[in-house]
């Protein structure tokens, strides 16, 4: 049972990783943000206008796009669906250990469809591309991917400073609750 558990939980983890790879060519609208227009700076630019797509390839990755959004969003509220039964079930006063295990299956499950979803969607797109243009996309990918490692770094590096720091902070404190204050030995208070 635990190996079960843990071969899931693997699934589960390998999953979220894929389905939280961002792609260059992604399947929903890209949401306007600080980091957005940071990443297309580093980059050179726009991808798709660095991938040089004709019109009649825009037209094509736009039909594709267009075919599957139903699908797509189908498979993603299966998904939200599917996250928000397992909560309730795990957040439940006596939680069942069937009942969870059945949820995480349907999360892995939705999960599994969404992120084959994402991927038969850009082996589609990738097929309208040119040698080329998908040696240039695989660079932008493989740019993405470092960006982001260095981000995850950076972030590590300061969360593990913060924690230095609060730590050097209750050196100081006896339990952690207030500071430590001198004991003033043989002095009685007097009487009043």
């Amino acid at each position: 049972m635990k190996q079960h558990y843990n071969r899931v939980l693997t699934i589960l983890t390998v999953l979220t990783f894929l389905a939280a790879v961002p792609s260059i060519l992604g399947q929903t609208a890209p949401q306007p943000t600080a980091t957005a227009g940071a990443q297309q700076r580093a980059f050179g630019g726009d991808p798709i206008q660095q991938l040089n797509l004709t019109p009649e390839q825009r037209e094509q990755i736009r039909s594709i796009r267009e075919n599957n959004k139903v699908e797509r969003a189908a498979v993603n509220e299966q998904l939200r669906e599917a996250n928000r039964a397992l909560e309730e079930a795990l957040n439940s006063d006596n939680p069942d250990e069937a009942s969870v295990e059945k949820r995480l299956h349907d999360v892995s499950a939705a999960q599994f469809a969404a992120t084959r979803m994402r991927v038969l969607t850009e082996i589609r797109i990738r097929r309208v591309l040119t040698a080329e243009q998908r040696n240039i996309l695989r660079s932008l990918q493989q740019q993405a991917m470092e960006t982001r490692r260095e981000r995850m770094q950076a972030n590590s590096e300061e969360r593990q400073k913060r924690r230095q720091e609060r730590s050097r902070a209750i050196q100081n404190q006896r339990n952690g609750l207030g500071p430590l204050l001198r004991r003033r030995q043989n002095q009685r208070r007097p009487r009043l």
